[in-house]
């Protein structure tokens, strides 16, 4: 499902039915499928309107980040 959600983010012309049918083939119900495919969508148009608005990341992203990033 994540893999498929990734997919789907990064480069949804990349999606085909063989990706929806090893879904299928694992256990998810068209409806789950639909619900997947429906809040990645969400979260991606969220972000770009966001972005597309200049809204500024939430102050604690930025401290996460850091912290992330003095770990590695």
């Amino acid at each position: 499902m994540l893999d498929y959600s990734v997919t789907l983010t990064r480069s949804p012309a990349e999606v085909t039915r063989a990706h929806v049918e090893h879904l299928r083939s694992v256990g998810f119900s068209d409806r789950d499928i639909l619900d997947i495919v429906e809040v990645t969508a969400y979260y991606a148009y969220a972000n770009r309107i966001a972005d597309g608005l200049g809204v500024p990341t939430e102050e604690w992203l930025g401290e996460h980040d850091e912290e992330d990033n003095e770990a590695t």
